[in-house]
Parts: C-alpha cells; structure tokens; sequence
C-alpha cells in the first residue's frame, strides 16, 4: 500500500532534481558528495510522512535540508579534522610501547603516519581484520580503509626500506616471540 507523499515525492524528483543537484553541488563542490546529500535530504524531509501542500513547498523544505544537512557535514569535518590534528599532536613515547613481536624499527615507523592510516594499517594487518571489519570499527567506507591501508604499507615499505627487488611490498605481521633454549 502506498503512501500519500509517494506522488509528490516522484514528482519532485523527476521535474526539480536537477536544481537540487545542483545546489548541492555548489556546497559540496563534488558530484558524488552532491548525490548523496540530495538522497540524505529527500530521505529526511519524506521520511516522517511528510505532508506539503505544493509541489514549491516541498521543493523548499528540501533545500533547506540539503543546506543544513551541508552545515553538518561541514562541523562533523571540521571536528574530525580537529581530532585528528590534537591525536597527531600527542607525542608518541615509543619507550611506552610494549608490542610484541615488532621491532622498535616497525613501532616507531607505525608512528609517523597519520592517526587514520595507522589504525587501517594496525588493524588489517597486525589485527588482522577484515576490509568489512575495519571499515565498521572506524566508521569509514571499505574503499577507505583499502587506500589508507595501501598508502600506510607503501609509506612503511618505504621508511623500512623493504620493498624487496621483485618491487612486491613486504607485509607487516608479527613474529611469535619463543624463550630461548
């Protein structure tokens, strides 16, 4: 069974797309960024059972929710970015960092990538985590945690110096430590 708003919803998105698009490109400046806070935005103002009276008004309430939705993207960035910023700020001690099975070579080259490439790197590969996995635990999409895996391997790869002549990158995993004999 249908809804009421189901019709004005269709109409909207067939005849106005386009300028919602469109102002959403202007506030994102990316057309995938632009899709999505469209899509954000017609979800929000249609989702409650929403009831407009005119095709203009509801085409209004959208673009409103296109610009808000805009400004909280924006913040949560912005407070990302500031996190992010204060956490590579913090002085890594490696002194204090007790890992087994990883060389003070490994640990201290750990230590200059950015915080979110490091924990990519950290959970995929001395984890072992899945793509899926570490995408859930940090909150970022699965193509993320692929290219912040691969640029933190390459930069470690390249700190290391173990990018062996075959030009294969050499895997980070950790040694199982035994008692000597």
């Amino acid at each position: 069974m249908g809804h009421r708003w189901e019709p004005m919803l269709d109409e909207l998105v067939r005849s106005r797309y386009p300028r919602l698009l469109m102002r959403a490109l202007m506030l994102t400046g990316s057309h995938a960024d632009a899709e999505d806070l469209v899509q954000e935005a017609l979800v929000a103002s249609f989702s409650g059972g929403a009831r407009f009276s005119s095709l203009g008004e509801a085409e209004h309430y959208v673009r409103r929710a296109i610009a808000s939705r805009s400004v909280d993207r924006a913040r949560r960035a912005a407070r990302s970015r500031t996190a992010e910023r204060r956490l590579a700020a913090l002085a890594v001690h490696p002194t204090e960092i007790e890992l087994p099975g990883l060389t003070r070579q490994v640990v201290d080259a750990l230590a200059t990538l950015p915080p979110q490439i490091r924990a990519c790197v950290v959970l995929r590969h001395l984890e072992d985590l899945s793509v899926r996995e570490t995408s859930d635990a940090l909150g970022v999409s699965e193509g993320a945690v692929k290219r912040y895996t691969s640029d933190g391997v390459r930069a470690l790869n390249a700190i290391l110096g173990t990018v062996p002549p075959s030009g294969e990158p050499v895997l980070l995993t950790t040694t199982e430590v035994h008692g000597g004999a």
